[in-house]
């Protein structure tokens, strides 16, 4: 009985989502890091999901004569543990859709969830699909292949900051068509994004859930992702508050340093409150709130929207 009640949350949360007009598995048949056995799925009183264990894209298209071809990915928060789907989410998709942008919610995989078998592996195999599944129905879903950007908060800015980072990590997943089509986002918006597992300022929690209690230097340096931007990194919009005191400004800061020092063109909004987890925006007349205009102007300025 537990089993249908909490499909039967997951089925009214996608009712209460009027514009999402399709839900796309990631891994239609073997799904890569897993065990083959996919057990029950969570949804928590607030709203979050844990246990994922069958990936998919949550797909908002905008109105034909809005849409400007740009499409962005989203990667909810929720130190991988739990995906904060709502207002990291759905909310986020559906003001992207407003003024013509595609969003589209990855509901990814965590290295918590029960019947993985490579913990660290198992985000970045689904955010690099979650892309390649967008390009290779650029076509079908009326959007261009080459304005497709990747979002993310706090944990899940990490997780696209790894998208926009290790797109050339050759992962031991099933090769199929889709497989095949780049998976390098075109530009990135990191909000409040957890960015080192070395530095004094890494969100450890994060970091455990990721890598482990017994965390090699290999893997904590490959997945600081300042350590990794080359200028092939995608151009990058970052926002954090100066009072985050789950996951500090040091993180957005040096992942800027790093974007500038290889000429990639960033550009990084600090505001001096806000906190963590504040999404698109706390309704109490604080400057973080115009952080979603500031990233709509950008996107302009880059041409990734008319």
């Amino acid at each position: 009985m537990k089993k249908y009640l909490v499909l039967s949350v997951f089925i009214l949360g996608m009712c209460s989502s009027p514009k999402a007009q399709k839900t796309v598995r990631l891994w239609p048949d073997k799904i890569p890091f897993s065990t083959g056995v996919i057990g029950e799925e969570v949804t928590t009183d607030r709203g979050h999901v844990r246990n994922v264990q069958d990936p998919v894209l949550i797909v908002y298209l905008p109105e034909k004569e809005k849409a400007t071809g740009a499409t962005v990915v989203i990667c909810p928060g929720g130190g991988y543990a739990v995906l904060a789907i709502g207002h990291e989410g759905h909310d986020v998709a559906k003001w992207f859709n407003e003024f013509g942008v595609a969003g589209i919610v990855l509901k990814y995989r965590l290295p918590t969830s029960e019947n993985i078998t490579n913990n660290k592996e198992v985000p970045l195999a689904d955010v690099q699909r979650a892309i390649r599944t967008v390009r290779y129905n650029a076509g079908k879903w009326g959007i261009s292949h080459d304005k497709i950007g990747v979002m993310g908060f706090s944990a899940g800015g990490h997780l696209a900051s790894t998208a926009g980072t290790h797109f050339n990590d050759k992962l031991n997943v099933p090769v199929d068509d889709i497989q095949k089509v780049s998976c390098r986002p075109d530009f990135m918006i990191l909000v409040y994004p957890v960015i080192s597992m070395t530095e004094d300022f890494m969100h450890r929690g994060s970091m455990n859930n990721l890598l482990g209690l017994n965390a090699s230097d290999e893997d904590m340096v490959r997945f600081s992702n300042d350590r990794q931007i080359t200028p092939e990194t995608p151009p990058t919009f970052l926002v954090h508050s100066s009072d985050d005191r789950a996951v500090p400004v040091e993180n957005s800061i040096s992942f800027y340093e790093a974007l500038q020092k290889n000429n990639v063109p960033a550009e990084l909004h600090i505001y001096k409150s806000g906190g963590h987890g504040f999404g698109l925006g706390r309704k109490d007349g604080a400057s973080h709130n115009l952080w979603p205009e500031n990233c709509k102007a950008w996107m302009k300025e880059m041409k990734f929207i008319e």
